[in-house]
């Protein structure tokens, strides 16, 4: 099984920290957001991954040479501008199709954040995936978030809702709705690949150079679109599992603490 890091934006929320290194780069006692999230990866035997970059890509790059990739199989997705989750995926599509399964179909595939340290069972979630058989599984929980995914009573994928407000925006009907916190970590179908180029194919730039133009857009935002398509998309139940956002300093300095209290494994 392949999986993407996510970790090409900026990390606008702990600056001045990325003012000099990428946020991949960002440590939790003594171990990068990236180690810890590559090494979490391994263990549910993952060995071949592509990390997209941006912000300070160079230093990635340099640092995973100096630790010989942590004997992974590791590739880089440098994005000249931010192509946002859709885009940095959909830019990375080449890794994902290389080999055909034995049905044809592919393999699924890990995504993950980097900014996001969690205990949630990924191979429990694998086996979700490939039990039922959608474009996409995301892995949700039940907790306070500033945006929520709507699920309904099958836990397909419907709308989603910006916390304070009141009006959601609808994929699909759906008779009762619950409001789920997505956790950053997804296990998609190569079949997705299908859908995203359909929609967002890229385009020559013009000019003498006729360079090729990659598109930017959030995954979210397509998995609503495939969703109003008719498409399955499932959130997998997450709770109980550990889970923290690394998006601010403050929250480094608790996830450190719960390390050190032996709530988490770093």
């Amino acid at each position: 099984m392949k999986a993407m890091v996510l970790a090409a934006g900026l990390g606008t929320r702990l600056r001045p920290l990325t003012d000099e290194r990428p946020k991949a780069l960002a440590e939790i006692g003594g171990r990068t957001l990236l180690e810890i999230t590559l090494a979490r990866l391994r263990h549910f035997g993952i060995e071949e991954v592509i990390i997209n970059v941006h912000h300070l890509a160079d230093m990635v790059v340099e640092y995973l040479r100096k630790k010989n990739g942590f004997g992974m199989r590791i590739e880089i997705s440098r994005e000249a501008a931010l192509l946002d989750t859709g885009g940095g995926l959909l830019k990375a599509a080449d890794f994902f199709l290389r080999e055909e399964s034995a049905d044809g179909e592919g393999e699924a595939f890990l995504l993950h954040n980097v900014d996001v340290l969690s205990a949630i069972d990924l191979e429990k979630m694998v086996r979700f995936h490939q039990q039922h058989r959608p474009l996409a599984t995301l892995a949700v929980q039940q907790r306070k978030s500033s945006r929520y995914l709507l699920m309904d009573a099958q836990m397909q994928l419907c709308g989603r809702l910006a916390a304070g407000e009141t009006e959601a925006e609808m994929a699909r009907p759906a008779a009762q709705v619950e409001s789920w916190a997505f956790a950053g970590i997804h296990v998609l179908s190569p079949q997705i690949f299908r859908w995203m180029r359909q929609q967002w194919p890229s385009e020559a730039g013009r000019g003498a150079k006729k360079e090729q133009t990659e598109p930017a857009f959030p995954i979210v935002s397509e998995y609503l679109r495939l969703s109003g398509l008719g498409e399955k998309l499932l959130g997998f139940r997450a709770d109980g599992y550990y889970w923290r956002d690394l998006g601010t300093a403050a929250s480094l300095e608790q996830a450190a603490e719960d390390a050190a209290a032996g709530r988490v494994a770093l």
